[in-house]
């Protein structure tokens, strides 16, 4: 490639898209530098049937039609690449089936090398039946030299019965008509392969207007076509596939807005009691995919006046991930209504994902406070501790034992007992909110860490929704690569 492109550039290798920019750029130009020869040669067309003359028109014919062919190209490949350098295609992480798909190779004896082994021409003279074909037309149409060249009239037995009807109006209009040939037809080689041709011919007049012969330059575009098929198809399947994430996509967020509790701001459970909750929650979004995933946050008055709360995570991302996440955030809401404690709860929900057609795993605490004694009954199934901020200082909750739902059959969930004062805030998340280290490991217990750090601005608060509003902003950066939730809840009475 021509140094001078990227002659303003550093000696960085550019992006991709700025590449293709140039190349446009200097297909362009080139294509602006050959109408002008083109004019030139036109208006020097004093003596139409001066062979020179009709050569340099056609091979400024033939060159017009390779730098459109260049032009439609690059404007494809362009269209394929981000608008942002720096970022990657939505395929970037396809399966190989997704992958542009590479060109068959070419059929056996089709000519090789230069461009101009896939130019041929022809000159059929009307008035003593001559034909003459070059050396490159008769590999373009597989047909041995000895054989002879095709007359007009034997031309079409190569042709493909589809275009057998466009070749003989192309012929008889300019016979009869005087109008020059530009236009494609396919042909069946002896060796049974498919070639497309692309015709570009005028007719020879005498001098009482009469049609006196007919020459044309053919060329083989059928590797061109072949690839602009490929690459058609391509973007049609991508965006097929862009269309079916966007739906899945929108489906997955409406699925959880309709799951998730409605509530916005605080809110307080029970209603009216001398001790309540000041809950609070939020869902906070990945800060690198647009996936939604399964994590859940609620609470839940029960019918005795206690308060069920609870979050959890669930394997996965986009419809699939939300529907399981509806389905276990469903189950646990009937079974805490029906009286079943944390710990049979986790051994139930544990039995559900097992069983069920679309094995998943997720992790879960699930809390159940009692205003009447202020008491915190809870469980967990391999996620973080709640953390208990009590006179401006935090510190998680010792966990009882449970391993991930649906990670074995029949497994046990203990459950603790913990004694809440008026004032106490109490704070449920995901692990989501924690970023990755390198080679994807979770920090260890950074979360929590950078939670607890946050007592100062949690203690100078005035209610729940001010602690959310804390902690979205401490995590709420583009760095966290998974989605999270949160739930604070604060001891009144």
């Amino acid at each position: 490639m021509p140094s001078h492109l990227f002659a303003d550039r550093p000696a960085a290798q550019p992006p991709e898209r700025d590449v293709v920019e140039a190349l446009i750029t200097q297909a362009r130009r080139l294509r602006g530098g050959l109408d002008a020869v083109r004019r030139e040669t036109s208006a020097a067309g004093d003596e139409p049937d001066d062979p020179q003359l009709r050569w340099q028109r056609a091979l400024c014919d033939l060159a017009v039609h390779h730098l459109d062919d260049l032009g439609g190209h690059l404007d494809q490949l362009r269209e394929g690449l981000p608008a942002d350098p720096g970022t990657a295609p939505d395929t970037a992480d396809a399966a190989d089936g997704d992958r542009l798909p590479v060109a068959p190779p070419e059929p056996p004896g089709h000519p090789r090398g230069s461009l101009l082994s896939r130019v041929g021409s022809a000159e059929w003279n009307l008035l003593t039946d001559e034909v003459s074909w070059s050396e490159e037309l008769f590999g373009i149409f597989g047909r041995d030299p000895a054989e002879g060249p095709l007359t007009l009239d034997e031309l079409p037995s190569l042709v493909f019965c589809e275009d057998q009807q466009l070749l003989t109006t192309m012929v008889t209009d300019c016979l009869v008509d005087g109008r020059p040939i530009d236009d494609e037809f396919r042909i069946v080689r002896g060796d049974q392969s498919v070639r497309t041709v692309h015709m570009v011919g005028e007719p020879v007049l005498e001098a009482d207007g009469s049609t006196a012969c007919m020459w044309a330059v053919l060329r083989d575009v059928s590797e061109l076509r072949r690839s602009q098929r490929a690459v058609r198809e391509t973007r049609d399947s991508l965006q097929r596939q862009r269309h079916m994430a966007r739906t899945e996509h929108r489906l997955a967020v409406e699925l959880q807005e309709a799951v998730l509790p409605p509530w916005r701001g605080s809110l307080r459970f029970p209603q009216g009691g001398p001790v309540a909750l000041d809950l609070a929650a939020r869902y906070l979004p990945s800060g690198t995919s647009a996936l939604i995933g399964g994590d859940w946050y609620d609470a839940l008055q029960l019918p005795d006046g206690r308060t069920l709360l609870s979050v959890g995570d669930l394997t996965g991302h986009g419809a699939s991930a939300t529907s399981g996440m509806a389905m276990v955030l469903g189950a646990l809401r009937g079974m805490a209504v029906s009286g079943q404690e944390p710990g049979p709860l986790m051994g139930y929900l544990n039995q559900l994902l097992d069983t069920s057609a679309q094995p998943a795993l997720g992790s879960a605490v699930c809390c159940r406070f009692d205003p009447a004694s202020r008491q915190l009954v809870w469980a967990q199934a391999g996620h973080p501790a709640p953390l208990l901020f009590r006179d401006g200082t935090g510190s998680p909750l010792s966990p009882p034992e449970g391993v991930l739902l649906g990670a074995t059959t029949g497994a046990a969930y203990t459950q603790r007992c913990e004694q809440l004062e008026p004032g106490d805030l109490l704070v449920l998340h995901t692990d989501g909110l924690v970023p990755r280290r390198a080679h994807g490991a979770l920090a260890p217990h950074e979360g929590a860490a950078r939670l607890l750090s946050l007592a100062p601005r949690f203690a100078a608060a005035r209610n729940a929704q001010d602690c959310v509003r804390v902690v979205a902003e401490e995590f709420g950066s583009a760095e966290r690569e998974d989605d999270a939730c949160v739930l604070i809840a604060r001891v009144s009475g």
